[in-house]
């Protein structure tokens, strides 16, 4: 099984029917996957926020949702982790490409990697740093965790995790 394949069976397992993405190439087979798996209704969004506010919406009606997106976004989603997705204590798996670290390509790209896990811990959510495709074991946990606790949570996946770009 590929690491996108695990990501997509974790998500479908615990019972995540609902997922938004912003486009990526980093991510795009498992948005891909995403979009062919008959468990998951997928919407693709143009803006990380917007994403966030359908998976809320998702939520309210009953679904599991999760956001699929860039960390180069973190900064503009501020405003609705904090006054939607905690206010309302809505769990929200953000599965996030960690752009601009060690082996980035794209010299725009590293100025939101030093700020990024910065912007998470001053917002408390909690993020899972995932360097190595072993680490995708840890998946599952981390699902059941934001589902249970009823909170948002990063999983940042970098270069080294999709070995390259």
């Amino acid at each position: 099984m590929t690491v996108s394949e695990k990501i997509v069976s974790d998500l479908v397992a615990n019972d995540v029917q609902f997922a938004t993405t912003v486009p990526c190439k980093q991510l795009g087979t498992v948005i891909d996957l995403i979009e062919e798996n008959k468990s998951i209704h997928h919407v693709p969004c143009n803006k990380e926020d917007e994403g966030m506010g359908l998976a809320a919406g998702a939520w309210m009606g009953g679904k599991r949702p999760c956001i699929i997106m860039q960390n180069t976004a973190i900064g503009v989603t501020v405003n609705t982790l904090v006054t939607l997705t905690q206010y309302y204590r809505m769990p929200l798996p953000m599965l996030i490409s960690y752009r601009g670290e060690l082996g980035e390509p794209v010299a725009c790209q590293v100025e939101m990697a030093v700020h990024t896990k910065g912007l998470l811990e001053q917002l408390k959510i909690p993020a899972f740093h995932f360097h190595n495709p072993d680490d995708v074991g840890e998946l599952d946990d981390i699902l059941k965790y934001t589902f249970m606790c009823n909170k948002p949570v990063a999983i940042l996946t970098d270069a080294s995790f999709w070995q390259g770009y």
